[in-house]
């Protein structure tokens, strides 16, 4: 395996597909997350061709994203994909599962694989046959988390480490801790899902939105009282019960993220070819 500093001499090629509400906003968190770190990389964004088949592909879609490319795909160093707002819908329902499926196949020759929240569902369910489950409750705030087990993937957290999580359901614990190819690495104090990989460690399952900047989770709520504001939504809390107090230079989860993407990053580029 070749070292790091070796490695990142070399401009790692990261995919992402883009199934998030604002794709913009996405992307560019996605680059804060990603290129603020000492390894070079360059990221491209797809976007799932059948959810707009046989309609007009949104202008912000076009704008941000390419069409997903599978031939291009397995070029990649890396893949992720994204959460999405369709975590309450079952996963038959969803008008690019074949595509998702096909996508699935190709990364099997893609060295890294990252998916979260929705995007760690669905990757669990077709891959490794886990179910999800409605929570009773959205759980949507910055919360601490408990390392279960080392993973290069946490070097350098300590325990309690704050994490945002926004979500209305999750893969089923009990099933993920029997599997036997799986590790839930880390979970919530309260026993929600934070990570689990495979055992060989090229395929991680974040259920938190490390990516979102400071303002990521309120822009979620407002998303929210914009499209429904005749339901009553909470807005992102502490652990405590007290509504997160976030600004644009500084959040809770600042920390985490950074070493979190990091220590993904240096398994990106060991992985490499």
């Amino acid at each position: 395996m070749k070292g790091v500093n070796q490695m990142s001499q070399r401009i790692l090629q990261i995919g992402i597909l883009n199934v998030m509400h604002d794709k913009a906003a996405t992307n560019a968190d996605f680059r804060q997350a990603l290129t603020t770190q000492n390894i070079p990389v360059r990221l491209h964004f797809y976007y799932p061709t059948t959810k707009y088949k046989d309609q007009v592909i949104p202008k912000n879609v076009q704008a941000n994203l390419k069409p997903l490319d599978l031939k291009a795909v397995a070029k990649l160093d890396a893949f992720i994909i994204t959460g999405a707002p369709i975590e309450t819908i079952p996963f038959e329902d969803v008008t690019y599962l074949e595509e998702l499926k096909a996508l699935f196949k190709v990364l099997e020759k893609v060295p890294t694989r990252l998916y979260l929240c929705w995007g760690a569902m669905v990757a669990l369910n077709l891959l490794y046959g886990i179910e999800k489950h409605l929570l009773p409750q959205k759980l949507f705030g910055v919360y601490p988390q408990e390392i279960l087990h080392e993973s290069p993937l946490l070097a350098g957290l300590k325990e309690g480490f704050l994490a945002p999580h926004a979500r209305y359901a999750e893969s089923n614990l009990s099933e993920l801790r029997i599997h036997p190819d799986l590790v839930v690495q880390a979970t919530t104090v309260r026993d929600e899902l934070f990570l689990v990989q495979n055992k060989i460690q090229n395929e991680a399952f974040l259920f938190s939105h490390l990516e979102y900047q400071a303002s990521g989770l309120e822009d979620e709520y407002q998303r929210e009282i914009t499209g429904h504001p005749e339901i009553h939504y909470r807005r992102p809390e502490m652990d405590s019960g007290q509504t997160a107090v976030l600004t644009a230079t500084n959040f809770p989860w600042q920390d985490t993220q950074a070493k979190f993407f990091e220590n993904w990053l240096k398994t990106v580029a060991q992985n490499a070819n």
